[in-house]
């Protein structure tokens, strides 16, 4: 196994587990870092989504080849197993679960212990320069440093393409890649008003780039560079590679309230002139804006911070609910989520057969993981795919 990351260490146990002598290489110092940092150091590790065919919805690129794959490993799984290894997991409000200690170090031991009890040899340091499969069908491994390493079947699970050399392995045993673009990223907004709200949060909130003909609605967060939280998230997920062909540079617009419409707005202003009308209007907050986003939007209407409800004119009540509505901002460039890094990209999903992940162009290779053309968006999803893409590599190479 070439790839100590969550999709190698699964397919490791897997096969070891049913028989195989296995081995795994790292090219680091350590095995699963993306497990370590994941979810703030928590670990998402996977969605509390129990039916194969809704959960494949989550992937805006290798949803339906994840179809057969889901029907042998789903999230239902991923909770049984980890709970029959005394990891027990728990689910929060929007469906992420996480083990209930909190702590991503919980995961990585237990994989740790699962594959030391399973007999997997662990290599760090061990950086594959180069693969041949010579005339005997042997793959040969010619690692840093120069020594080699021999066997008969091979995955790789090295983790996304962010640079031309991740995938190369591939590419010399046969294998054609999809360009690799960063597909959960957050956006930066250079607008001072807007990053003098870091660390505000909504519940629900509607986002929108009409030059990408994309909309997403969900939890939003202002943050000192801009805009995160799962609906910008998901819409860079979903729009991985229509954001990247704007280089990063759009037109974004927010509806900060969109369960309503202007002219409920409108009439609500109306109500607060006769209930409020002594009050300055950024005082009293429209639900459920917080008072400091509350304010920002009555100033970048062009209202006067000491306008009271009374002497609100039409055509500045316009405006505010305009403002609340389809906000504009000029997005001036990406951010990526953290250190959780996920690209859209990787190994053609057309040459793979998602049955046993086997290569369709070299008997004996297999894939899992992020190195596939397939990303989930936020919320678990890609670890599932890392899980149940290892679990039946593993399974087949045992086989």
């Amino acid at each position: 196994m070439v790839g100590g990351g969550a999709a190698g260490f699964f397919a490791a146990i897997a096969a070891a587990e049913a028989g195989a002598d296995v081995i795994v290489l790292e090219k680091t110092a350590r095995f699963l870092d993306k497990v370590r940092i994941s979810g703030g150091g928590r670990c998402n590790v996977t969605h509390a989504c129990f039916e194969p065919r809704e959960f494949a919805t989550r992937y805006p690129r290798g949803g339906q080849a994840l179809l057969s794959p889901f029907q042998k490993f789903s999230a239902r799984d991923t909770v049984a197993w980890f709970e029959a290894r005394g990891v027990k997991l728990k689910t929060e409000s929007d469906g992420r679960m996480f083990p209930i200690t909190d702590s991503s170090e919980t995961i990585i031991d237990c994989l740790m212990t699962a594959a030391q009890n399973a007999g997997v040899k662990l290599r760090t340091n061990c950086a594959v320069e180069s693969v041949v499969k010579n005339p005997a069908g042997i793959f040969e491994l010619t690692l840093a440093g120069g020594d080699k390493k021999f066997c008969d079947k091979l995955l790789l699970a090295t983790g996304g393409c962010r640079a031309a050399a991740a995938g190369q392995l591939a590419v010399t045993l046969g294998h054609a890649l999809v360009p690799s673009v960063p597909s959960l990223f957050t956006f930066q907004i250079e607008s001072p008003w807007l990053r003098s709200l870091a660390g505000v949060s909504l519940d629900l909130a509607e986002v929108s780039v009409p030059a990408a003909k994309l909309r997403e609605r969900g939890p939003l967060l202002v943050t000192h560079w801009g805009l995160s939280g799962p609906a910008i998230l998901k819409m860079s997920a979903w729009g991985a590679r229509a954001l990247h062909d704007l280089n990063y540079q759009f037109p974004l617009f927010v509806n900060w309230l969109p369960d309503t419409n202007v002219e409920k707005i409108i009439q609500e202003f109306q109500a607060r002139r006769e209930s409020a009308g002594a009050k300055l209007l950024v005082n009293v907050p429209l639900f459920p804006l917080t008072a400091r986003l509350w304010e920002q939007l009555v100033l970048a209407a062009g209202i006067l911070r000491e306008t009271r409800w009374s002497a609100l004119p039409r055509a500045q009540a316009q405006a505010l609910a305009q403002q609340l509505t389809r906000t504009e901002f000029l997005v001036a460039g990406k951010s990526l989520n953290k250190d959780e890094f996920v690209t859209c990209g990787g190994v053609k999903l057309g040459e793979v057969n998602f049955k046993t992940m086997e290569s369709k162009i070299c008997h004996g290779l297999f894939f899992a993981g992020e190195l596939l053309d397939i990303d989930g968006v936020t919320g678990g999803f890609n670890f599932q795919a890392a899980w149940t893409t290892g679990f039946v590599a593993g399974g087949a190479m045992a086989a």
